[in-house]
Formats: structure tokens, C-alpha cells, sequence
């Protein structure tokens, strides 16, 4: 092909020139990687997650690595919503990307009322963590059960007139109806997926080697899981998809795209090349030129 394919992807009210993200707490806010990557060439970026009120995170070890992944249990640790709309926002606002804010609560009023603070100007959309325990209901995690991951997005949607996107857990039995929950609770998109749940030991000391004992496995070692998680929910919900998971290279997010995603998030990927999610856009449009295809979204759902 002559001209460059067209890489530009819609999810609900985003605009996105790539279908390139970055996933939510593997990229910071955005300026930790601005020396190595020009963020306008992204299609949006997520940043870490966000709590109402500042959080340390989690004690002891938080990062392991495992074979083609690696384990995080760094507990939610940020510095609340109110110092990200004072200290991170307004340069983030200085690029001509939508960012996206993920946002984490421990009860359903928590997240209405981030919902609510970040629904400004600079914010295009909310993505909603759902893997966080209900403190008032005994600690039940809310995406893992259907009746709760439609509240808390129930809560969002009202409080709020961003895009919004349910993050799903694979920690489920079945992810196509807690997908189908938070549809009729008015998402707009899907993320998916968050971490799988995992743990590694020391056999020196015999103790576990994070502190918090389990953790978020991620990277190329998730990527079957993740893929066949998305083809079921692309499948079930008329909903946009953004998928993430173990996504290396522009072919793992070919692979993500055939399967049903409008768009992909790289994650782990970045912690071993700071540049990823460029070369991951590079990488589908030259899947698309080499196939003589003039749109990605020529290859959106098209698995035979």
C-alpha cells in the first residue's frame, strides 16, 4: 500500500487515533514515560488508579517477577483524587489525548463520588476497577458478583457524564454475565482484563515473597486466558472492548482486535521497553499494510 492504513478507533464518546492504550498502573500519569515515548501518539492514556482519598498501598515486597509474567501487589497506592486534579491533570491536559482515569472505591459511595469530582474538564472518561472488596458487605470483591458490579456501575453512570468502562475481573466462574451486568447498568465500554489472581514462595525461607502473600499475575504468561475472556464477552455484549492482557507485540494486539476488541491496552510490557505501546501501533499498521488492509477496524471481530 501507498498510504498508511487508517488507525483511528471509536469507543462510545473516545475518539482515539490508534486503538493503542496504555493499561491503568503501568504507566503512572504519564510523565514518568514522556522522556521515551511522545504521548500524543497514543490513543489515550490511562493512568494509575485513583482512590478518594491518598493510599500507601500495600507493605513488604510488591513486585515479582515469574516465568513470562509478573506478580504485583502494590495495594492502590496513590496520592487520591484531589492531588491528581491539582498536580497530574493539568499537564496531562497539555496533550491532545483523551485520559482516561481508573478509579477504585471500597464502597458504592466511594465511586459515585470520584465519579462526580472527576467528571471535569481534561477527564474523557472513568474507568471503573470492580476488583476492589466491599467493606460494607464482608469483603465481597464487587466484579465477582453480578448484582454488585452493576451498583457500583449503576452509581457511576448516574454521577457522571464521561465515558464510562466497566474493568472486569477473570476471577469469575462467568465473566459473560457479570459483562452483561454492568451493560444494563449503563457502561459504555469494557475493559478486560484485570490481573489474575496468583502467588509465588521463597523456597529458602518458606514464606510467600509478596507481602500481602497474593498478587495480580500479568504479562505473556495471561494472554491465552485474556484472549479467549474477550472472544466470549465480544460475542455476548454489544458493548465496545478494550483488551489487555499479556499484549507484547503489534501481533498479540492483532490477536486482540480479531477476537472482538475495538481497542488494547499494554500493560507489563512497559516495565522491559519503556517504548511498547508505540511499537505495538507501529505493529498493526504494518499487519494492515502487509495484508493490504486500509482500516484497522477492517480486522475488528473479523475471526474466522
Amino acid at each position: 500500500m501507498t498510504t498508511k492504513p487508517d488507525l483511528a478507533v471509536k469507543i462510545a464518546g473516545l475518539h482515539l487515533k490508534n486503538p493503542v492504550m496504555t493499561a491503568s498502573g503501568t504507566f503512572g500519569f504519564g510523565k514518568e514515560y514522556a522522556p521515551f515515548v511522545d504521548l500524543n501518539q497514543l490513543g489515550a492514556i490511562v493512568v494509575k488508579g485513583t482512590t478518594l482519598n491518598p493510599r500507601l498501598g500495600n507493605a513488604g515486597r510488591r513486585l515479582v517477577e515469574t516465568p513470562a509474567g509478573m506478580l504485583n501487589s502494590i495495594g492502590l497506592e496513590n496520592p487520591g483524587v484531589e492531588h491528581f486534579i491539582a498536580h497530574e491533570l493539568p499537564n496531562l491536559k497539555k496533550f491532545a489525548v483523551p485520559v482516561i482515569v481508573n478509579i477504585s472505591g471500597h464502597s458504592i459511595d466511594e465511586y459515585r463520588e470520584l465519579a462526580a469530582i472527576l467528571d471535569i474538564d481534561g477527564v474523557a472518561a472513568v474507568e471503573v476497577n470492580i476488583s476492589c472488596p466491599n467493606v460494607r458487605e464482608g469483603g465481597l470483591v464487587f466484579g465477582t458478583d453480578c448484582a454488585s458490579a452493576g451498583s457500583v456501575v449503576r452509581a457511576v453512570r448516574r454521577a457522571t457524564g464521561r465515558t464510562v468502562i466497566a474493568k472486569l475481573s477473570p476471577n469469575v466462574t462467568d465473566i459473560v454475565s457479570i459483562a452483561k451486568a454492568v451493560a444494563d447498568a449503563g457502561a459504555d465500554a469494557l475493559s478486560l482484563i484485570n490481573t489474575l489472581l496468583g502467588m509465588a514462595i521463597d523456597i529458602r525461607t518458606r514464606r510467600p515473597k509478596l507481602g500481602n502473600i497474593v498478587g495480580g499475575l500479568s504479562g505473556p504468561a495471561v494472554k491465552p486466558v485474556a484472549l479467549r475472556l474477550v472472544w466470549q464477552v465480544a460475542k455476548a455484549v454489544p458493548l465496545p472492548i478494550i483488551g489487555m492482557g499479556g499484549i507484547m507485540t503489534g501481533e498479540d494486539a492483532v490477536e486482540f482486535l480479531l477476537a472482538g476488541a475495538t481497542a488494547v491496552a499494554v500493560g507489563t510490557a512497559n516495565f522491559v521497553n519503556p517504548r511498547a505501546t508505540l511499537e505495538v501501533a507501529e505493529g498493526i499498521g504494518q499487519y494492515l499494510c502487509e495484508n493490504n488492509l486500509s482500516s484497522v477496524q477492517e480486522i475488528i471481530g473479523a475471526l474466522n
